[in-house]
Formats: structure tokens, C-alpha cells, sequence
């Protein structure tokens, strides 16, 4: 068996950014005293993040090898399969990543806790240390303890395909109105024109979805760990040409929800990660259903 490597991933801090664009220190603190804010805070924010790469860095087992990469750098970055991942930032962070992997566990870190609601990121920079202490005693990474989240994926019918942890959204590049033929797992179809949908895992039911879940007057939604996807229409258009009496539902295992596209392009992203997105053009099928590789987060 290979000898487990420890993967740090993180962003670039808001300090680190200020400086890339503003040069000199003086100059960014200019910027942010024109704008009512300290460059003292985002010192410390710095700082805090800055410690706790640090502490896991000092953590890593002698003999295990290490590594690090910037969130920007995650596609052109090779993880191999006994890689154990420790993502330290947000939530966000964490599904940002979760595209990238195929089974290797994932320490969520968060580098600030009580900012962050924690709902990935559910170690503090202490507790994430003596976690990989604990595993280098124990054994290397089948020995951490893992909570598998479910994914969810679209494919267009050219063969490319999108993740994503929390949601894929399905929709118009702009969010201006799209058109499509939608067809849910029980053979109902609908022409549709709508500002998108949205089809969210359990953990992405805390999100985007709740707040669309809470406008409808509340619905029961998948837990993270839940083999079911909960999906929904936003704004559908009723025309006499388009519906709207298809824009909710749930996906269970092996159930998929289809889009056929009735416009020039429809774009295809996850987890709010526009920048990476799929492409789908005038007669394409976009099908969505619950992913074959879920998130092994380190309970």
C-alpha cells in the first residue's frame, strides 16, 4: 500500500487578492479606508488561516508525504487514491473540491470557528491535527472515520459530465428566460420557460434550495446523506405555448430528471462555480441523477 499524503487545499486570502491587485500594502489599505473598512481585519483574517495551514502542516506524520494546492489550481492538480484530503476555509471550500475527488477522505477545516456555520467544515485547526496523529497510529486513511454525502450529476448526451455536492443548476448563461422540455422520472412532461431549476442533494438543501423550499411554503427535503435528490423549477412562465405544473419533485436512486434544450445554449454548473460549467445547445439532452462518487467527509 502507498505511503498516505496529506493534500492541503485553501484560497488565496482577501489579503493576499488585495495585495495581487493593489501592489503595496499602503495602497490596499487606501482602498479599504475609502470603503469604510480596517485592513486590520483582513490582517487577522489572514492570520487565522495563514495558523491554521501551519499547525496541520506541523501535524503531518514524518513519514506520510505532503502537499498543497490553491482552490484555483484544483483541476490541474493530480490526487491519487490514498490521498487524504484537509480543506481549510469555508463550507463552500469544501464543495468546491468535492468535483475533484473519487473517494479520498476530506477534513474540513475551519479556520475560523463560530464564523462559519460548519456544516463541512467541523474541525478546528486542533482537532484536524490530532486527527491525522490519531491515523497515523491507527492506520492510514481507512481508519478515519467517514460520513458519505451524496453527489449529484448532470451529463449532457455528447458524454461530458458535471458534479456537484450542494446543486446543479440548469439554466440560461444570464438567467434570463430558458426554454426546454422538461421530463420527470414518472414519464410527465412539460415545454417550459423558466429562469432554471435546480437539483439539490441533502446538503445543498441548507442553501439555495431551502430558500426556494421556504417561498413555496416549506417541503420536506433530503438529509446529506440521503439517496434522493430534491429538485426544483424557478419561475416557470405559463404561455399558451409553455407550462408550469412540473416545477418540483423528488429523485430517488436510479431515477432521472430530463431536459431537453429549446434555445440557442443552456449552461450547466455546480455548487455556484459558474466559471466551470458545461455548455448545452438547440436539441441537446441534459439528464440529472443522483452521483456515483459521494463526499467521504471525516465525521
Amino acid at each position: 500500500m502507498a505511503t498516505p499524503r496529506i493534500v492541503i487545499v485553501h484560497r488565496r486570502t482577501e489579503l493576499q487578492e488585495l495585495l495581487d491587485r493593489h501592489a503595496t500594502r499602503g495602497q490596499a489599505e487606501f482602498f479599504l479606508r475609502t470603503r469604510g473598512r480596517s485592513i486590520q481585519d483582513v490582517q487577522e483574517r489572514h492570520d487565522r488561516l495563514t495558523a491554521a495551514v501551519a499547525s496541520l502542516r506541523t501535524a503531518v506524520p514524518a513519514e506520510w508525504r505532503r502537499a498543497e494546492v490553491e482552490r484555483a489550481d484544483l483541476s490541474r492538480f493530480l490526487l491519487a487514491p490514498e490521498d487524504i484530503i484537509a480543506v481549510v476555509g469555508q463550507d463552500g471550500l469544501v464543495a468546491n473540491a468535492a468535483k475533484y475527488l473519487n473517494g479520498q477522505p476530506v477534513i474540513g477545516v475551519d479556520p475560523e470557528p463560530g464564523m462559519n456555520p460548519g456544516v463541512l467544515v467541523r474541525h478546528s485547526p486542533q482537532a484536524a491535527a490530532r486527527l491525522l496523529q490519531d491515523a497515523a497510529l491507527a492506520g492510514p486513511a481507512e481508519r478515519l472515520r467517514c460520513h458519505e454525502l451524496t453527489t449529484v450529476t448532470a451529463r449532457l448526451d455528447d458524454g461530458q459530465e458535471l458534479s456537484g455536492l450542494n446543486e446543479i443548476f440548469i439554466g440560461h448563461a444570464s438567467h434570463q428566460s430558458a426554454r426546454y422540455r422538461l421530463t420527470a422520472p414518472d414519464g410527465r412532461a412539460e415545454r417550459q420557460s423558466s429562469s432554471g431549476l435546480i437539483v439539490s442533494t441533502g446538503t445543498g438543501a441548507t442553501g439555495w434550495c431551502a430558500s426556494i423550499a421556504l417561498e413555496r411554503g416549506g417541503r420536506p427535503l433530503p438529509g446529506p446523506t440521503d439517496s434522493r435528490l430534491a429538485w426544483f423549477v424557478r419561475e416557470a412562465w405559463p404561455s399558451p405555448i409553455t407550462g408550469a405544473s412540473l416545477t418540483e419533485g423528488l429523485l430517488a436512486a436510479g431515477e432521472t430528471l430530463r431536459v431537453t434544450v429549446g434555445s440557442d445554449q443552456l449552461v450547466v454548473f455546480g455548487d455556484g462555480m459558474e466559471d466551470d460549467r458545461l455548455t448545452a445547445s438547440w436539441g441537446q439532452e441534459i439528464t440529472v441523477q443522483l452521483g456515483g462518487r459521494p463526499l467521504r467527509l471525516v465525521a
